[in-house]
């Protein structure tokens, strides 16, 4: 049996780390194209062209708002009439993608400096492309992962805590669905099955958020950076990013694109809808009542949610649930990796247990 894992090329983190940015690019070559994301550029500008200072020729460039066909073939025009020698992408996840996109479109390095820790997506050889007006468009999967991914935690912390609490969403399904494509020797992103190492890196994102988790979520609150908070920024953007390309997606991610069919959802963040795919994969799987417990209790205490109407379907009925369900578990979903087959019934089922045991903890904890 053959195995694949893939990583970035290089992963830094850590308070102040923007400021070795132009050292990591000067590695890549002496001219570069800085896309950054309008408040980035706002705000952090001055910051950026002295750790860049000396190092590389910069041309720092705003993006335009969505990750799209039009706007990466403007940047890579641009980075071509520059002769670029990398592309650098700094600020939220369209921003990023589109610089990985802009990159392999001219064969170059790329570096991105994600300012939230709120999804996996950095480390990731994919960028999602949209319309010029925000719809969906398709996946860009992409020959290689970014060649340096650096995290600066001061610019995690300034952000609104429910970033973070989102990306902690996102991480908490990575051990279960590894763990399930590692029963079933189903494929990771690569296409082959995961190794002993992608799916040691997935089980310690959980543990890491288990331990961290509810301490570094009040190390945001408190705009402070400790350890607690650099563990679980990692666990979000690394090992999250590593367990689930490495170890294969499931049922989570799958329930998490169903519930995007429902209106009522688009206002929750990616992470928030994954946790709730998460703790009705738990159903699905037949989890042992310890492990539920402790993942309703992860989420209670950071502030994910545990019902369907935390993620605005608090009046869904079973039509709704049905088409949430039969989306989930479209041809070619990731839900066919779990490793017993699954039905829309099921996915109903486990939804309705998730919302049934989210509410009876939420009762308990208001009667304490």
């Amino acid at each position: 049996m053959i195995t694949k894992t893939i990583f970035p090329g290089k992963y830094v983190q850590g308070r102040g780390a923007v400021r070795l940015l132009g050292q990591e690019l000067s590695t890549m070559g002496a001219r570069a194209i800085v896309i950054c994301d309008p408040f980035v550029m706002e705000n952090a500008l001055d910051r950026l062209q002295a750790a860049l200072a000396g190092t590389v020729e910069a041309e720092f460039e705003k993006f335009g708002g969505e990750c799209s066909d039009e706007e990466i073939d403007r940047l890579a025009d641009l980075a071509k009439r520059k002769a670029v020698s990398s592309i650098a992408g700094i600020g939220g996840g369209k921003t990023l993608d589109t610089a990985k996109a802009v990159a392999h479109e001219l064969s170059v390095p790329v570096a991105v400096v994600p300012t939230l820790a709120s999804t996996d997506a950095p480390c990731s050889a994919l960028s999602v492309i949209y319309t010029r007006e925000g719809a969906f468009k398709r996946y860009l999967f992409l020959p290689r992962n970014p060649d340096l991914v650096l995290v600066d935690t001061d610019f995690v912390v300034q952000a609104p805590v429910r970033f973070l609490v989102s990306g902690m969403g996102d991480a908490l399904a990575t051990w279960f669905e590894a763990e399930s494509c590692q029963k079933n020797y189903a494929p990771n992103m690569t296409g082959q099955v995961g190794s002993r190492t992608g799916y040691a890196l997935a089980r310690l994102c959980y543990d890491t958020l288990l331990e961290y988790g509810p301490a570094a979520k009040s190390s945001c609150e408190a705009k402070s950076i400790t350890p607690a908070l650099e563990h679980v920024v990692e666990a979000n953007t690394l090992l999250s990013g590593l367990g689930f390309e490495s170890g294969g997606l499931a049922a989570a991610h799958a329930i998490h694109n169903g519930l995007t069919v429902l209106e009522e959802t688009h206002a929750f963040w990616h992470g928030e809808k994954v946790a709730v795919g998460t703790l009705a994969s738990l159903f699905l799987t037949d989890k042992p009542k310890d492990v539920i417990d402790e993942a309703y209790g992860f989420c209670a205490a950071v502030g994910l949610p545990t019902t369907l109407a935390d993620i605005g379907l608090g009046e869904t009925g079973d039509d709704d649930l049905r088409r949430v369900a039969e989306q989930a578990c479209a041809e070619g979903e990731t839900i066919h990796n779990e490793p017993a087959p699954v039905t829309p019934e099921d996915v109903v089922f486990a939804l309705k247990c998730m919302d049934r045991e989210g509410r009876r903890r939420k009762e308990l904890a208001a009667a304490a």
